[in-house]
C-alpha cells in the first residue's frame, strides 16, 4: 500500500495540476470526476462526493450522495495527457463510508476475500484484443490489410501501436507482447499476470490509453467485440490460476498430466456454469456474433489440453505456469465482473469435487455432427444475449458472485438491450426481404 505522503510528494515532483479519480459503472464504462492537484490531500482523507444518482446502476435520485475514496496503489500519471494530469482509481462508499453495494471494484474484493478465506489467491493474465479504424467518407473503415503477426506495410498502425506500449509501460505495466491480430486492424496487446483486482484495474487503464491515443492520432480504438462482418472478432482469452502463496495449486507434479484435483475441479466449475458466466463475459447483442463457428472463438463448452476449439484450454507449461485458459470472455466486459463471476464458479468446482470429463485434445468441435457432440456430452454456449440471461437468472452459483443490487441492475439493462434489439428492423432484413416479400 502507498503512503499518502509519497503520492503526494510524486504530484509535487511531477507538477501535476489535476488529478482524476476514476471507477466504473455496473455495465463497466469509465467515470471520473477531475480535481485540480491542490485539493488532493482532503480527497485522500475525507473521500470526495458525487451525485450518485446520475451514474447508471447506481441510486435513485432521493438516495443520491455517493463518496469516491482513492486506492493509493493505483495512482498513476497519465503520459498521455498534454497537461500533467494523474489518475487514480477509486471505490465507490456510502456517504457514512460503508462499501457501496453497487460498485464493481468492491464486489470483486468482496468475492475475492471469501476465496482468500479458503486459501485462494487468483492470478489472471488476458490476451485483450482490439480494431483501430478510421473514417472515410462517412463510413468507418479499416485502416490496414494486415493479418497475424503481420509488420510494415501491411500493419500500418505499428507505431501507435508501439506508441500504446510505450505509455504503458511508463505506468509500470510490463508488456509481455503486442502485434497484429488475424483481421485487418485488429491488434493485441499482452501484459503480465497479476493478482485479479490488479488486472481488472489494468484493463480498464488499458482501454483508457488505447482509445485516448488512437482518437489523438485520428483514429477509432474499439474493444467491440465484432465490428466487421466475415472476419474474426475481438476476444479476451483470460489465463486462470490459483495460488496459495507461492504454490501454484494447479500444479501437481505427481499427475500424469500435471494437473491438480484442484485444477480439475476449477475447470469443471467453468464448464457447469459456463451458460450462466457467459452473460457477464459476453455482455452486448453484439458479442454473439463473435461467438460463432468459423472464426476461433469457442462455441463448444468443453476442454483440452491442446486444442484451441473448446471453451477452456490448458497451456503446456506446468509448475508455477501451470493454468486454464477461458476463450469465451470478450473485452466489452466490465473485468470486475467477469473475475468475481469466473472465480465463484470455479471454486463451485473444486468444492463440490466436480470432474471435466475426458479431454478433447485431438478433435476438432467444429467438424463433430450433434450425434458426437451428444456422446461427448458438449453443450452449446448460449447463442444470443437473451440466452445467455436466461442461464443467468438459474444459476445461483454465478449470482451470488454479484451483489443484488448489481445483479438486479444488470438483468434489466441487458433484458433492455436485447429487447430493443429484438424490436430494431436491421439492414440484412431490409436488404433479404423487402422486394422478395
Amino acid at each position: 500500500m502507498r503512503e499518502v505522503r509519497e503520492v503526494l510528494q510524486e504530484v509535487e515532483q511531477a507538477g501535476i495540476r489535476f488529478v482524476r479519480l476514476q471507477f466504473v459503472d455496473v455495465l463497466g464504462i469509465p467515470k471520473n470526476v477531475e480535481i485540480p492537484a491542490k485539493k488532493l490531500p482532503v480527497a485522500l482523507e475525507e473521500g470526495v462526493n458525487f451525485d450518485g444518482s446520475s451514474i447508471q446502476g447506481f441510486v435513485r435520485i432521493e438516495e443520491s450522495d455517493m463518496k469516491l475514496v482513492p486506492d493509493l496503489d493505483t495512482f498513476i500519471v497519465c503520459p498521455w495527457e498534454e497537461e500533467r494530469v494523474a489518475r487514480v482509481i477509486c471505490d465507490v462508499r456510502r456517504p457514512d463510508g460503508s462499501p457501496f453495494e453497487g460498485c464493481p471494484r468492491t464486489n470483486l474484493k468482496r468475492v475475492l476475500e471469501e476465496a482468500r478465506k479458503k486459501g485462494y489467491e487468483l492470478k489472471v493474465g488476458t490476451e485483450a484484443e482490439f480494431f483501430i479504424l478510421k473514417h472515410e467518407g462517412g463510413r468507418v473503415v479499416t485502416s490496414d490489410h494486415g493479418s497475424y503477426f503481420d509488420l510494415l506495410p501491411l500493419d500500418l498502425e505499428e507505431s501507435l501501436r508501439r506508441d500504446m506500449v510505450i505509455a504503458l509501460e511508463e505506468l509500470g505495466f510490463r508488456i509481455e507482447a503486442s502485434h497484429h491480430e488475424v483481421a485487418p486492424s485488429q491488434h493485441e496487446i499482452d501484459f503480465e499476470y497479476g493478482d485479479a483486482l490488479k488486472i481488472a484495474d489494468n484493463l480498464i487503464t488499458l482501454k483508457l490509453a488505447v482509445k485516448t491515443l488512437a482518437l489523438r492520432k485520428g483514429y477509432i480504438a474499439t474493444f467491440m467485440p465484432k465490428p466487421l462482418y466475415g472476419v474474426p472478432g475481438s476476444g479476451m482469452h483470460t489465463h486462470l490460476s490459483l495460488f496459495r502463496g507461492e504454490e501454484n495449486l494447479f500444479y501437481d507434479p505427481q499427475s500424469p498430466d500435471g494437473l491438480s484435483r484442484v485444477a480439475k475441479g476449477f475447470i469443471a466449475g467453468l464448464l457447469e456454469h459456463a451458460p450462466a458466466i457467459t452473460a457477464i463475459t459476453n455482455p452486448l447483442v453484439n458479442s454473439y456474433k463473435r461467438l460463432v463457428p468459423g472464426y476461433e472463438a469457442p462455441v463448444y463448452i468443453a476442454w483440452a489440453e491442446k486444442n484451441r476449439s473448446p471453451l477452456v484450454r490448458v497451456p503446456p507449461q506446468r509448475g508455477k505456469g501451470t493454468r486454464a485458459e477461458f476463450r469465451s470472455p470478450d473485452p466489452s466486459c466490465n473485468p470486475y465482473l467477469a473475475f468475481a463471476v469466473i472465480l465463484k464458479a470455479g471454486i463451485d468446482g473444486i468444492e463440490r469435487g466436480l470432474d471435466p470429463g475426458r479431454p478433447c485434445n485431438n478433435v476438432n468441435l467444429y467438424d463433430l455432427t450433434p450425434e458426437e457432440r451428444e456422446e461427448w456430452g458438449i453443450r452449446h454456449l448460449p447463442r444470443s444475449l437473451g440466452e445467455a440471461l436466461c442461464a443467468l437468472e438459474k444459476d445461483e452459483v454465478v449470482k451470488s458472485a454479484l451483489t443484488p443490487h448489481i445483479l438486479d441492475y444488470f438483468l434489466k439493462a441487458k433484458r433492455q438491450e436485447w429487447e430493443e434489439f429484438q424490436r430494431a428492423v436491421h439492414p440484412w432484413e431490409i436488404e433479404r426481404y423487402l422486394e422478395l416479400y
